[in-house]
């Protein structure tokens, strides 16, 4: 397999836990997803020392405020040298986020609906509409604002790529093997199912990071989406 699809989510507490992940893991895996979790404990320097060690990062806060502040924190994670970054697909936000990551090497991925959403979220929230459609339309805005791709449910994904076109990103969390846990996650779908729907990446947690050999896990899911077709970063 010459593009390893798989970001796995260092949804832990400390920088210990997650170096300590990273050693265990070894080299199946090079690319990182610092989440909240992770950044709020350990801050810029995490991501700093994965990017030293040769690893990808994905920079997953889900940015969402006023333009000027938007467009400043991007700067400051473009000049981190990590690859993926993660803001709400919301018009003002995107253009900020593009305009301040200027020449950088960082790409954008807007999000679109959370995978822990369901039907009773988005009523909540005041839409009517079904979730595949706010999805769609909010990539398709992605795309009109200069990001570099989406996140999105690995159910939307089939639908997202005949709407994007094969060039943009599309990273899809809320992804489990079959017969596994689906937590707090209800849209979801297995690895392979993702990736012949058009996925460029997986992002894959629990399954991995709770493991008694994650390793050998990665290894397992690996071999599982060998003849799935993943798609070239």
């Amino acid at each position: 397999m010459s593009h390893n699809p798989i970001i796995i989510a260092l949804d832990v507490e400390t920088a210990a836990d997650a170096r300590a992940l990273v050693k265990r893991i070894g080299a199946s895996v090079g690319f990182y997803k610092v989440g909240l979790e992770l950044y709020a404990a350990a801050g810029p320097e995490i991501v700093r020392e994965l990017i030293a060690e040769g690893k990808d990062v994905f920079v997953d806060l889900k940015m969402y405020d006023i333009p000027e502040t938007v467009k400043r924190a991007v700067a400051n994670v473009a000049r981190m040298g990590a690859r993926l970054l993660t803001v709400h697909a919301v018009g003002s936000v995107m253009r900020a986020a593009v305009e301040g990551r200027a020449g950088a090497d960082l790409k954008l991925l807007g999000v679109t609906v959370l995978t822990s959403f369901g039907p009773e979220d988005m009523k909540e929230m005041g839409y009517s509409g079904e979730i595949a459609e706010l999805v769609g339309h909010r990539a398709r805005l992605a795309i009109e604002c200069g990001v570099d791709g989406v996140v999105a449910s690995p159910l939307e994904a089939a639908a997202l790529r005949r709407l994007v076109g094969p060039a943009p990103i599309l990273v899809t969390p809320g992804v489990r093997s079959a017969g596994t846990d689906h937590a707090d996650q209800k849209r979801v779908a297995t690895p392979a199912e993702a990736l012949r729907d058009g996925a460029t990446y997986l992002v894959i947690g629990r399954q991995v990071t709770r493991a008694a050999d994650p390793a050998g896990e990665v290894a397992r899911l690996l071999e599982e989406i060998g003849g799935a077709g993943p798609r070239p970063a």
